[in-house]
């Protein structure tokens, strides 16, 4: 069940989220700390339902130029913070295809456990979200570079013998 960033702090759909049993794949609020985040996650978490995943979809933004921030420096924080797992979002993270490959890159990079992005084969007619999909030959690409990146930091994590 995805929680979206306008209902993070709605705490009755959290619970009743988690009473589904379901995997519950929670947005951060586009104005709420790394803090107010993890404790939303805790409404899910203590009704018994671990089946958590944070997801960093951008903070709101005080210049024009950008739809939203992508906050990636809170993906190793909250990672040292919590067990639980954190995707990107870089489609609503920019609010621009052109964005979306560099910023899943930088995700993955930072140590994301996974990105969603939108992918449409016509997103001039798409009926959300079209300005941030980014098309299918461009998500073909996009999977074997996140993999090697992935790779190359997973590499990087192991202990040396």
């Amino acid at each position: 069940i995805q929680v979206g960033s306008r209902n993070m702090q709605n705490f009755p759909l959290l619970e009743a989220a988690a009473d589904t049993a379901l995997p519950v794949l929670l947005k951060r609020g586009r104005a709420c700390t790394i803090t107010e985040w993890l404790c939303a996650a805790e409404y899910v978490l203590n009704r018994g339902n671990g089946q958590v995943v944070l997801c960093e979809r951008g903070l709101v933004s005080f210049d024009g130029a950008v739809r939203n921030l992508l906050d990636l420096s809170c993906v190793p924080l909250v990672r040292g913070m919590s067990h639980l797992p954190v995707r990107g979002d870089p489609s609503h993270g920019t609010g621009r295809s052109e964005r979306v490959a560099p910023m899943a890159r930088a995700a993955v990079a930072a140590g994301a456990d996974a990105v969603m992005m939108e992918m449409h084969p016509d997103p001039a007619h798409a009926l959300s979200d079209g300005r941030q999909a980014i098309l299918p030959h461009e998500l073909a690409t996009l999977v074997p570079e996140l993999r090697a990146i992935h790779e190359v930091i997973a590499g990087a994590a192991a202990p040396s013998r």
